[in-house]
């Protein structure tokens, strides 16, 4: 089947199950006058984590708390929805590695050889993280005795947010290099993993971070920033499949009117932010977005 034809099957098959569930609902009318919003805010959060490396908490979290969404129903929903979009942008850019590497092996090996081996030093550390910060009591005592517990949600996600603008912002200078680093050296090999279980920590809290840390190191490191963003996707996708059994199970915290709606945006964001990547400057998006993450970060903090 050609592939234009194998996109329209998925595109026919993914609204016809959307619209089934839908339409299985009782208040249909009530559910799309209250909700039908969140299918632009899952495509906006899915547009910007997958064509910058960024979870899709970075949107979602600032608006659900300003819908006056719990702490716990923050996170929770936010996971639900990343697991729609983020897993549709890692099959795409897992696609697009493929398709660039039949093209011209020699080309994407220069460019892209570090992210198989990206993936299997960050994915199992990150995967980890998560379920040491959910499971156990050392990481329910380091969120509480740390960042101060579930209620300090805004002030720890300013705090973060801002961090995280100020190293992408810094990272843009790198991104003109012509030249990219093709294979892990044996300090990232060190690095990557504890960068990454640390990431993972942080996300099973905030719903962001370990994709961030991640993409910014390998730009810094001097590796493709196209590579290292869709290492970035990838790995936030395991991330977030891995810490949504904890909310579905044991915290009961998601909102699934929401899900319905905000997946259903996310899938289509995730299939589109790779042409954004690929149709912009990416110092223009990394810039826009860093000067966004900062001004979400500065009004999550208690002095607004």
């Amino acid at each position: 089947m050609p592939l234009f034809s194998r996109k329209r099957a998925w595109l026919f098959a993914f609204i016809a199950v959307w619209a089934f569930v839908i339409f299985s609902q009782n208040n249909v009318g009530t559910l799309l006058q209250e909700y039908g919003f969140f299918t632009f805010v899952g495509i906006v959060g899915a547009v910007f984590a997958n064509a910058t490396g960024a979870g899709g908490g970075v949107v979602f979290v600032p608006f659900f708390a300003y819908l006056s969404f719990t702490p716990d129903s923050i996170v929770a929903t936010s996971f639900a929805i990343q697991c729609c979009g983020m897993t549709a942008g890692a099959i795409t850019w897992t696609r697009f590695f493929c398709t660039q590497r039949q093209t011209d092996q020699r080309k994407t090996d220069s460019q892209w050889g570090a992210l198989p081996s990206a993936l299997l030093l960050t994915v199992i550390p990150s995967l980890c993280g998560v379920l040491f910060s959910q499971y156990t009591t050392h990481g329910s005592a380091l969120l509480l005795n740390v960042l101060g517990g579930p209620e300090n949600l805004h002030t720890v996600f300013g705090v973060f947010s801002v961090i995280l603008a100020i190293a992408i912002i810094a990272s843009i200078p790198l991104m003109k290099r012509q030249v990219f680093s093709s294979v892990l050296a044996g300090n990232d090999i060190v690095c990557l993993p504890t960068i990454a279980f640390l990431g993972g920590c942080i996300t099973a809290w905030l719903s962001i971070g370990v994709g961030e840390l991640v993409a910014v190191y390998l730009i810094i490191r001097g590796f493709n920033v196209t590579m290292s963003i869709a290492v970035a996707v990838i790995l936030s996708a395991f991330t977030v499949w891995s810490a949504l059994p904890f909310h579905v199970l044991v915290s009961h915290a998601i909102v699934y009117d929401v899900v319905i709606f905000a997946g259903a945006g996310a899938i289509l964001g995730g299939v589109m932010a790779k042409y954004l990547v690929l149709a912009f400057s990416t110092q223009s998006l990394k810039l826009f977005f860093g000067l966004w993450v900062f001004l979400l970060g500065v009004t999550s903090l208690p002095i607004f």
